[in-house]
């Protein structure tokens, strides 16, 4: 159904918001994109009006809300703009987060304590405005430790900790990436770990799809890898742990993306984002393995609509980012080979040739990848990685 009377508003026009905001435009609403980039990505789509606003000024939205007269507002892929997407909502009585749920999933700190006092299972943790805050916590802690910075997204910041000689350096790396100052030093969990991508309507948590996820390892554990359905035997035990959480930060309407580590002792929180996951996981994987268009129901729920979410496929899906180290990318060869393997969908290059590449060190830093389709997991997962296998890349 056509919403052709009705205006969106989505923070960020990036290629993170980018779906979000051509699907908007195909269901015919008139879409307002924010972005503090003037030559954004999702400014380029036809139709969209362009408001070169920071997603994070919050004043500067809600001027622009009102000023449009907008009937909803969402962003996608990122925690940034989530408390800028409370106010809006408040401001203009529209559909959204509070902004009390904003702050509870946008900062670790907090979003933990709020974890804890529900019952919902976490490790062990410890929040730091110093550095001897922080000698004192990892003394509390036995073996290696994770240190976070409260509210920064993208794996950045994020270390594992093995060598305690090095808690100095440790504690100043991840502090250059908390906004608010505050870091959050935890036990280190070990065991598979996973994402739930749920969508809740009127307090109801409905969960859509879970996700096996693939990561560099110590020290960052940047994301190289995702496939759906889960694999894991425990899928219920989880769906639980993630339903827990979203209602003790308070989501009631909207989608949620839970990162959960399967543990000795079951499952456990790592975090909760109260927007779509990314890395294609909701605008992608999720609609390959379920038919669940997550982006779609997330603009209706915003816009106060009706929306539909029963799958209607049970296939498997997967994505795969290229291995990478740093330098300049000199040769990209096999695309078009990758590209013409069965159940592969999607070969995108995000650095491309004469670019300067890093190690892996945050989500940002990742130069391609690739995303397919299968009869179940563990055929999405193969031809996913046969075609990932196709791509060459020399790096001088």
């Amino acid at each position: 159904m056509m919403l052709t009377n009705k205006t969106i508003m989505i923070l960020g026009a990036s290629i993170l918001q980018l779906p979000a905001i051509e699907k908007a435009v195909e269901m015919g609403l008139k879409v307002v994109a924010l972005d503090m980039n003037p030559e954004a990505i999702g400014f380029s789509v036809p139709g969209v009006v362009k408001e070169v606003i920071s997603t994070i000024d919050i004043e500067a939205a809600v001027e622009a809300a009102k000023r449009h007269q907008i009937d909803g507002v969402m962003t996608l892929a990122t925690d940034m703009p989530m408390r800028t997407v409370a106010a809006v909502a408040k401001e203009c009585g529209l559909v959204g987060v509070s902004e009390e749920t904003a702050i509870k999933a946008t900062d670790k700190s907090v979003m933990r304590e709020a974890l804890r006092t529900a019952g919902v299972p976490v490790p062990k943790f410890f929040r730091v405005t110093s550095i001897n805050e922080f000698r004192a916590a990892v003394e509390n802690i036995k073996g290696s430790f994770m240190v976070k910075p409260a509210d920064s997204s993208g794996s950045r910041g994020i270390l594992k900790v093995d060598d305690r000689e090095c808690l100095d350096s440790a504690y100043e790396y991840t502090k250059q990436f908390s906004h608010n100052g505050i870091v959050v030093v935890e036990e280190c969990m070990v065991g598979p770990e996973v994402s739930v991508e749920t969508l809740a309507i009127d307090g109801e948590i409905h969960v859509i799809q879970i996700t096996d996820k693939i990561t560099t390892g110590s020290p960052h554990f940047v994301e190289m890898g995702h496939t759906q359905p889960t694999r894991l035997d425990c899928a219920e035990e989880i769906k639980k742990v993630a339903i827990a959480a979203n209602k003790a930060v308070g989501i009631v309407n909207g989608p949620s993306h839970t990162e959960i580590i399967v543990t000795k002792d079951g499952p456990k929180i790592v975090e909760i984002g109260a927007r779509l996951g990314g890395d294609c996981i909701t605008t992608h994987l999720v609609p390959l393995s379920t038919g669940v268009n997550m982006v779609e129901a997330c603009i209706r729920i915003a816009l106060g609509e009706k929306t539909d979410i029963t799958p209607n496929l049970h296939c498997g899906s997967a994505i795969r980012y290229f291995q990478q180290h740093a330098g300049v990318v000199k040769r990209i060869a096999g695309v078009e080979a990758a590209e013409g393997m069965p159940g592969v969908k999607q070969v995108s290059i995000v650095h491309g040739i004469g670019e300067t590449i890093t190690n892996i060190t945050d989500s940002g830093s990742r130069m391609g990848f690739i995303i397919a389709q299968g009869t179940d997991a563990d055929d999405a997962a193969e031809k996913c990685e046969k075609a990932l296998e196709k791509i060459k890349v020399d790096v001088g």
